[in-house]
């Protein structure tokens, strides 16, 4: 088991589109329907696996290109180190001021190790100035235990 570490930060107004988040669903539309129902559906299929956009379900991030692969660490410790360094370098950009309350982040860090070594995913998102959106994931692989099927992205 090892796990394997995603950043995006952008505009609120791309991460809310959550159409693109969405793996597409196995099935087209039917025959018959409407023209922009099965455009949306073309471009859902065409863009998720290769967007940079967070996925809706963090084990997701495993089918999205290796080059959006921050780090990959065996250890959960060293992973979840890798979250607190950067919650320490965009903590100065939360909107939200008790989002960049010290305390907070080391529980959030503290709280990832744990979630990591019993082989969970973990994804903390913060809204910054502008408005932007951070979205920080770690997510384990090999399997991953959430979606035991979907391959590492860097074998």
């Amino acid at each position: 088991m090892h796990h394997h570490a995603y950043l995006w930060t952008g505009p609120k107004a791309r991460f809310d589109d959550e159409a693109l988040r969405r793996p597409p669903h196995p099935d087209p539309p039917p025959a018959g329907s409407r023209p922009e129902l099965i455009e949306r559906y073309r471009q859902v299929a065409a863009e998720f696996r290769t967007s940079d956009l967070p996925p809706l379900e963090t084990a997701y991030w495993l089918v999205k290109p290796p080059s959006l692969v921050r780090g990959t660490w065996e250890e959960a410790k060293e992973a979840a180190a890798w979250l607190g360094e950067r919650l320490a370098e965009y903590a100065p950009r939360f909107a939200a001021e008790h989002d960049r309350d010290t305390a907070r982040l080391a529980r959030l860090v503290d709280a990832a190790a744990e979630r990591l070594h019993a082989g969970g995913d973990v994804s903390y998102g913060h809204y910054l100035e502008r408005p932007a959106y951070l979205a920080l994931a770690v997510v384990t692989c090999s399997p991953n235990r959430a979606a035991p099927d979907l391959p590492c992205p860097c074998a």
